[in-house]
């Protein structure tokens, strides 16, 4: 059972390294669009999907059929919590790092609301097996789960400039805030939640410079090093 997770300064080509490194392991992609876009789904009837072998139901369909549960178990337990019902759900998922870190978002949301609940699908998806999934806390999430490889990427600050604004199409002064934005929010959200410094080698089993070869084998190493590790007997 393949878990990998992927933390990227902004700029770095997470996404697009995660979704080949996925690729490579032939195991499924998830980020916070993935996540939201589930969430968002959740007023199309899902009972046909429960019935079905997990196997062969669809990646949107199994995180489906996830947060149903999910929902189901929070209402059980508080009738009154404000994240019951796939709309709370949805914006919560979307929130931003610097809108959790900053507490921009959603007021009605506590932030023990917050991680209890990022915490809970993040492992919820690691239970699945054969995930890949960037940020979200996931490397601190899964941190004693002997089964998930941790990977950090990392750049120089002008090359993620230039590579933010090629990526989106953006002007340079405007990649250069909006790079420099994204650094201090996942900076201040892992300093929020878990206590750590975002960019510390020591959570992590592999950290490699994206700049410094094309996308295809950064993620060609990635894989080859998750399943070297994932093979590994536990300590």
């Amino acid at each position: 059972m393949t878990v990998v997770t992927i933390s990227g300064q902004i700029g770095s080509g997470a996404r697009e390294i995660g979704r080949l490194a996925a690729e490579h392991l032939q195991i499924d992609y998830i980020d916070q669009e993935i996540l939201v876009q589930a969430a968002q789904e959740l007023g199309v009837s899902m009972e046909s999907v429960v019935s079905r072998d997990e196997r062969t139901a669809t990646l949107g369909e199994r995180l489906g059929s996830m947060f149903r549960r999910f929902l189901e178990h929070s209402a059980a337990a508080s009738a009154a919590d404000p994240m019951l019902g796939t709309g709370g759900l949805e914006v919560l998922l979307g929130r931003t790092y610097a809108e959790a870190a900053t507490d921009a978002g959603p007021q009605e949301i506590s932030d023990e609301r917050y991680i209890e609940t990022l915490t809970n699908i993040v492992s919820d998806v690691a239970d699945h097996g054969n995930v890949l999934i960037i940020g979200r806390g996931s490397q601190v999430i899964l941190n004693d789960r002997p089964s998930a490889v941790h990977v950090l990427l990392v750049a120089p600050l002008e090359w993620r400039i230039q590579e933010y604004a090629r990526r989106t199409e953006t002007a340079a002064e405007e990649a250069a805030k909006q790079v420099h934005e994204g650094d201090r929010g996942r900076a201040a959200f892992h300093h929020k939640f878990f206590k750590v410094e975002v960019d510390d080698p020591s959570l992590y089993h592999l950290a490699l410079n994206t700049s410094h070869a094309p996308f295809e084998e950064i993620a060609q190493l990635i894989g080859d090093a998750a399943g070297r590790f994932a093979a590994r007997p536990p300590a």
